[in-house]
């Protein structure tokens, strides 16, 4: 045997060991801090695990939530209105949450702890919600069905619910924007086979978090439905804790993200920098501006952000006076007088996904009617088949259904058709396109309800003391609603997802996922403040209101046409605003070694 044919196996087991090896390019780290490696890390190995873990937590969260505004009229004593504001109001809290922990996240916990830390405060809500239910809530024992009332709750019983439930709305809004980006920094943008597979996760994540609310919405609803509310709260509590064992379990195998630091004082230091050369004569080609990273910067491998003619103003916080240059000299170079250019674009990235974030908040306010008068207005329609009843909250399992066979419709059909159409490398539809499809349909969500309610009222007992099942219309006529919001979600919740991500520095992901969060926030306390406007101007002279506790004698089909106006004059805002859209510039990746040096323009 030659000494050429003994050193083969060498280089073949040398050239396995290294591609067993190889780094990841996007920069990220394991657990200890060091540069992770591709093949032992990330993937759908951690992403899948990842998706598990939302499946569970959004049963649990789901299992309080879609029943939530029946529970507060059966065993709190609410009525239709105050109970569907107060749900609004809850929903609302969750999601304004989300700032808080996408701020934790980006500035100094990283997203990993951050998930784990508001987890545990979920579990504990739950825990508590369903301890506080068993012992004193549902008083006498079996109440809260529809044919036992519950007592009436002291002030101190009240309390414990009302801190539960926030712990709950904490714990989960902390939680939520930040996995969604975990599960996406666990594939590798710089690499062409991750690259694709870290935009189909955003999908396979919505998909997810629509099965677990698949089954809080049917089996722990129907348990709930039937007055076993302490039931219903202590398995969402058992499945919050395996969500957090799951995640726990994973820990070994993800990619993190160091935190970049207080994204607030960044964006003060572009302000006060721009202030104080208000007065400086700019050069009209954006050239003599500063054009370096910041150490911070490099050391948290984040990408430089190209500079845009957009947003004159702030580029005086990137200029390089003559004092900048005399600062620099004497070593007193401060990031209040001048910063970079990628700085200066951060803030113009944010304030230019402002506009487009603002017209998702409408399409929120349609979503947020499942939980409250869909729920409603399916109580006092026919909700018994044979001899088996279907409780109204269930219903939104069709539109779970609609999203499954959406998502699978957009990624098969859809999208490949539409980039055929194009004949170009992008696919199909853009984000912004999606964003606005899901618009159209939220109007015709709002019409067949509309429409459906105009029929529910036709067949209603108008005599009858109460609206329950006091209509002869089924229950199942609703599909259509539910399923119009099921396909309008998967344009626009998807998409918002991918957009966000997508349009964010590399150290504002989480902020990116908080701004879906925050629009779902803002549509429940809009919903909440129209429903109160509506009820202020529609009882006068004594009328009994668009949306009275018997349903039978209010106009509901009027606020659901009111809906569909307000989403229609949303959309052409909204179209506005996406054409005066400039998508964020980026850069190389600064490498590891680069360190700052000078001054450069």
């Amino acid at each position: 045997m030659s000494c050429l044919e003994l050193e083969l196996p060498k280089e073949n087991k040398f050239k396995e060991e290294s591609e067993s090896e190889e780094l990841t390019l996007d920069g990220s780290v394991n657990f200890y801090g060091r540069p992770a490696i591709r093949a032992k890390s990330g993937r759908w190995g951690a992403a899948t695990i990842i998706l598990l873990n939302q499946c569970l937590a959004t049963l649990a969260f789901f299992g309080i939530g879609v029943n939530l505004v029946v529970f507060l009229t059966r065993v709190v004593g609410q009525n239709n209105a105050e109970a569907a504001n107060n749900v609004s109001k809850w929903t609302g809290t969750v999601y304004i949450f989300s700032l808080v922990g996408a701020f934790l996240s980006d500035s100094y916990w990283g997203r990993y702890k951050t998930c784990a830390v508001f987890q545990v405060i979920f579990v504990l809500g739950l825990m508590s919600l369903s301890l506080s239910s068993y012992l004193f809530l549902i008083k006498p024992k079996g109440c809260g069905n529809e044919t036992i009332p519950c007592g009436k709750h002291s002030g101190w019983e009240m309390g414990m619910f009302n801190l539960s439930i926030y712990l709950i709305a904490l714990g989960n809004g902390g939680y939520q924007p930040n996995i969604a980006t975990f599960g996406a920094d666990q594939f590798d943008e710089e690499h062409s086979r991750e690259g694709l597979n870290k935009v189909a996760f955003f999908s396979y994540f919505y998909l997810a978090l629509n099965f677990g609310q698949l089954f809080s919405n049917t089996i722990l609803v129907y348990f709930e439905d039937e007055g076993m509310w302490a039931l219903g709260f202590w398995l969402s509590a058992g499945s919050a804790f395996a969500a957090l064992i799951l995640f726990l379990v994973g820990t070994p195998r993800y990619r993190h993200f160091k935190p970049s630091g207080n994204p607030l004082a960044r964006f003060c230091q572009v302000l006060v920098a721009a202030s104080r050369k208000v007065k400086v004569q700019m050069p009209s080609n954006g050239e003599d501006l500063y054009n370096m990273d910041t150490k911070e910067s490099s050391a948290n491998m984040n990408r430089k952000i190209l500079h845009t003619h957009g947003f004159k103003f702030l580029d005086r916080a990137a200029f390089v006076s003559s004092r900048d240059l005399d600062n620099q000299k004497s070593a007193s170079y401060s990031p209040w007088r001048l910063c970079p250019v990628s700085q200066v674009e951060e803030v113009k990235c944010i304030l230019r996904l402002l506009p487009i974030w603002l017209c998702t908040i409408i399409y929120s306010v349609v979503f947020t009617q499942m939980a409250s008068l869909f729920v409603e207005q399916g109580a006092a329609m026919k909700t018994t088949v044979s001899n088996f009843k279907v409780p109204p909250a269930s219903m939104s399992s069709f539109d779970i259904i609609s999203v499954a066979v959406f998502i699978f419709f957009y990624r098969r059909i859809l999208d490949p058709f539409v980039g055929k159409l194009k004949k170009s490398d992008s696919k199909g539809l853009t984000e912004l396109q999606r964003m606005g499809v899901g618009l159209v349909i939220a109007v015709i969500a709002m019409l067949s309800a509309g429409i459906v309610e105009c029929y529910r009222l036709k067949h209603a007992d108008q005599s009858c003391t109460h609206c329950k099942e006091s209509s002869t219309l089924s229950i199942f006529w609703q599909i259509p609603q539910y399923t119009f919001i099921g396909a309008s979600e998967v344009f626009m919740y998807v998409g918002q997802l991918e957009f966000f991500n997508a349009q964010t520095p590399d150290g504002l992901k989480s902020f990116g996922s908080a701004l879906c969060m925050t629009s779902i926030s803002l549509g429940n306390y809009v919903s909440s403040l129209l429903v109160s406007i509506v009820m202020k101007i529609s009882t006068e002279d004594h009328m009994p209101g668009w949306i009275p506790g018997n349903l039978n004698k209010g106009h509901l089909d009027r606020f659901y046409f009111l809906l569909a106006a307000l989403t229609s004059m949303d959309l052409i805002a909204y179209i506005a605003c996406a054409k005066w859209y400039k998508s964020i510039q980026l850069g190389e990746k600064p490498k590891e070694n680069d360190e700052p040096s000078s001054l450069t323009v």
